[in-house]
Formats: C-alpha cells, structure tokens, sequence
C-alpha cells in the first residue's frame, strides 16, 4: 500500500475491524493464544495491543506454546541474532502444525517490514498462516477472520503509514505499571539503525489522546507510566500547536493517581532545557534518564550520524546532574561499528567511567541490509568484537555495582510490580531511579509503592527492607 496522510483514528470507528471481532468470537470463544515478542519496549507494546484484540475475540491467553490455538511471533529485526532466533522458532513449530493443522502460526513486526523478508519466510515455512507488519497492526482482526473462513494463507504488510491509531484494547500483565506511547517512527536515520524503515517517519498522538489514557489507567489501579517512543524528545513536531515533549511529560505527570512517569527512549541532540527542567521540578517525574550514546569517540559518532559530540554528551549530563544529583543515568552502548579502532574503543570505555551509569545496554554492531553501515568496508572483525564487549561487560558490571553500593542504608521508594524468584513471601520492584529492589512482604503490598532501606547490594539488583508500616 503507498504512502497515507497522516490521520487520526480512533479504533472503535473501524467498523470493518469491529465487525471481525465480533465474528471471531465464536471461533475464539474457548481457544487460546500465545504471543513470543522479541525487542523493544514498543514490540511489547504492539503485543499488549494484539493480545488486547484477540481477547475481544474470545481466546484467552496460554503459557505453554505446544498447548495454544494461535501463535504469534513478534519480530525484530534491530539484531541479527533476534531475525535468526525468529526462523528458528518457527521452523520448530513444523512438527506441532502437522500434529495439529487447526493451529493458527501468525508472524508480525518489524522484521517483515524488511524487503524480501516476509516473502522469504512463507517460502520457508509454508505452513505459516499469517504474516503482517508494524502499519497495519489495526487489521489483525479482519486479516486473521480472512485466514479462517477462506482457510488459506495471509500476508499483507504495508510499505509505508501515516495513521495515528486511538482507542486499541490492550492486555497488560502488570497492573501497577504501563506502557503508553506517544509516538510511532524516528526521522534521525541513523547509519546502523533500521527503524526509520520498518518504523516509518515520526508520528505524534495529540496531547489529549495521551492524558485521556493515562487517566484511564489511573482509574485501573496504574501507578506508573512509561511514556514510549522511538525518540520521545521529538514528540509533537509534527502536530498543528507543536507541544513539547517536556510539557507533555509535566501534564501526564499530573494525572491524578499517577505517581510516577518514566520515558524512553530518548535522543541527546534533542534533550532541552525545558525538559531537564522537567525532570527535576516535577514530583511525579521518576529520577532516571535513559541517554543512549552510542560511543565514546567522536570519529565513530560521525560515522553513525548521531550528530552530538562526546563532549556534548557529557555537558548533557552535567547539567542534568547539577539539577537533580542523584538521578540515576542509563545508556545504550555499542561496540564493532564499522571502522572502529582500538583507541575508539577505549574512549567509550572512558566515557563510561566518566559518567558512571546506572546501567548500561551492551551490543554488538550488527549489519543490517539497508542501512548505510551495513555497505561499509571496513567491518570489525568477530573476534574483536566480541573481545570489546567482554571488556565493556565487565567495566558497565563493576560501575553498577559500585554505584549500587551507594546505595546502602538509604531509603528508597519502590512500586512493587510482582513476586520475587527469591522465594515465598519475597517481592520485587523498581526503585524511582528504575533499580531492580527485591524486599519481603504480604500480598498486599503488590502495586503499591513502599518506602524501603536498602539492606543489600548486589550487581545486579538491591534488597530492602520496608521501613514504613504507611504506602501509597
């Protein structure tokens, strides 16, 4: 399908797609369905959204994928690895479709965006019943009663979207906390990155979609909000009044039962002022910035297009920590892109012993078809990149268990999201600056935030102990 407009549309308006689902339920009614995701916070929401229709649709939700009716994979294609785990996991469903050819074996997401890709695995895997990509999520409903009722094969992705969708159910497994995105695609084009082809261009909801689904949360018991987008900093560029991302965080902040706003992720050529001014002034806005860099040198953050420089990153984060000392610092760090020299190498590992983050995304630069990296000459060799990322693991491990140990004997507030494999009675959570918190308890401290000492610092996580008998 070519290009669209750019429309908002609330989903109960398609009738075409309520009409499905109202046939589907009695296909639906006693079946079961389970999703595989793969990727980012927005992959995770998108499955939040299908498995929101396809229980309107009557299925319920199965852990066990050899007992489901409908299996869905969720793809990436940011990773070589996730595309090979994708091909993988489906091939492994051949014997189950055999055994049981009434099984609905769907695949989605960003990697059938890809040129050539979806094609390539229906030729694969024949057996595969749907296939769509990240545009026409919307259409599941109808595309999956098309399958049904002319039991033949779909594959229907959209090359390109301009729609801004409202109103689409979701099913969401915590209940204290929520993913909200704010927008869809990135225009940044950065030379690695495969997002702005399978994503598409930046796309805004209106301010008034984002707090009415905030305060419809809040009505459900939600406490935190996650606000998501490719690069939420440019969030209302593309809309008539051009509301900044920072105001927008100030009013979802506002929403009365919601206690606390997170977002991601976020570009530095784009965090303002206002924003970090945000951060540190409202009380509802958690203490935690997730800043990808990238890399520490200057001559690969050229060669990715990231249009920063090291030593703008760093003012960032000084500005930011002269506002709001404590906030807790993340990042996404990338080693082996192409042409990167030992001496790059090591300005990354300075940068992230200068900046000390909280934690850190750790990756190796995967060539993807398409993008401008991908036809460089100068490839790292495996060896060498798997040697960085060794050496970045262990520099990030000991930085966040340092920094965790500072920790010790402070109080924390902690929103309690679920139990702990820790054992019986233990409960885990996440602190305001987004640590992981494991702390004893009843049941009946699940979705509330507790205040907590930190009794124990690990490497990869903090224990605490309540310290007030009184929570929210």
């Amino acid at each position: 399908m070519g290009e669209k407009s750019l429309k908002m549309i609330d989903f109960e308006s398609l009738e075409k797609q309520n009409a499905a689902l109202k046939a589907l339920q009695g296909w639906g009614a006693g079946k079961s369905y389970h999703i595989v995701t793969y990727g980012c916070q927005m992959n995770t929401h998108d499955s939040e959204i299908l498995a929101g229709l396809l229980e309107k649709a009557g299925l319920m939700a199965e852990e066990d994928i050899k007992k489901a009716d409908l299996v869905l994979f969720n793809t990436c294609c940011v990773r070589e690895n996730a595309e090979l785990k994708v091909f993988g996991n489906v091939g492994a469903l051949k014997p189950l479709k055999r055994k049981r050819p009434e099984l609905i074996v769907a695949v989605c997401g960003c990697m059938m965006q890809q040129k050539g890709t979806a094609e390539e695995l229906k030729r694969k895997f024949p057996f595969v019943d749907l296939i769509f990509g990240t545009h026409n999520v919307h259409e599941f409903p109808s595309m999956l009663l098309e399958c049904l009722s002319e039991q033949r094969g779909i594959l229907e992705v959209w090359d390109s979207d301009g729609w801004v969708l409202e109103g689409m159910p979701a099913r969401r497994e915590n209940g204290a906390a929520a993913w909200v995105t704010v927008m869809y695609g990135c225009n940044n084009f950065c030379s690695y990155c495969i997002v702005p082809y399978v994503r598409g261009r930046e796309r805004s909801r209106t301010m008034d979609a984002v707090l009415a689904e905030a305060a419809e949360l809040a009505a459900g018991g939600v406490k935190e909000i996650t606000l998501l987008g490719q690069n939420v900093n440019s969030y209302g560029k593309d809309l008539p009044d051009g509301p900044s991302f920072a105001r927008l965080l100030q009013r979802v902040s506002e929403v009365p039962g919601i206690e606390r706003v997170r977002f991601m992720t976020s570009h530095p050529k784009d965090l303002t002022e206002e924003l970090m001014d945000a951060i540190a002034g409202a009380p509802h806005i958690a203490n935690q910035l997730h800043l990808p860099v990238q890399s520490g040198s200057n001559a690969v953050l050229r060669a990715m297009n990231r249009v920063y420089t090291r030593e703008a990153y760093l003012e960032l984060i000084d500005r930011m920590r002269q506002r709001v000392p404590d906030i807790d610092i993340t990042t996404d760090l990338m080693v082996g892109f192409p042409g990167e020299t030992e001496a790059d190498f090591c300005e990354t590992l300075d940068l992230a012993e200068r900046v000390r983050f909280a934690s850190a995304f750790t990756f190796v630069y995967s060539k993807r078809p398409g993008t401008r990296a991908a036809s460089a000459e100068n490839q790292v060799p495996e060896d060498v990149k798997n040697d960085r990322i060794r050496r970045l693991v262990d520099l990030q491990n000991r930085i966040t268990y340092e920094e965790n140990q500072k920790l010790l004997g402070t109080s924390q507030k902690v929103l309690v999201e679920r139990g702990s494999k820790r054992g019986e009675n233990f409960y885990m959570g996440r602190s305001e600056g987004g640590r992981t918190v494991n702390l004893q308890g009843t049941p009946d401290i699940l979705g509330r935030i507790v205040t907590v000492k930190i009794v124990r610092a690990g490497k990869n996580s903090l224990t605490g102990k309540i310290e007030k008998e009184t929570w929210t």
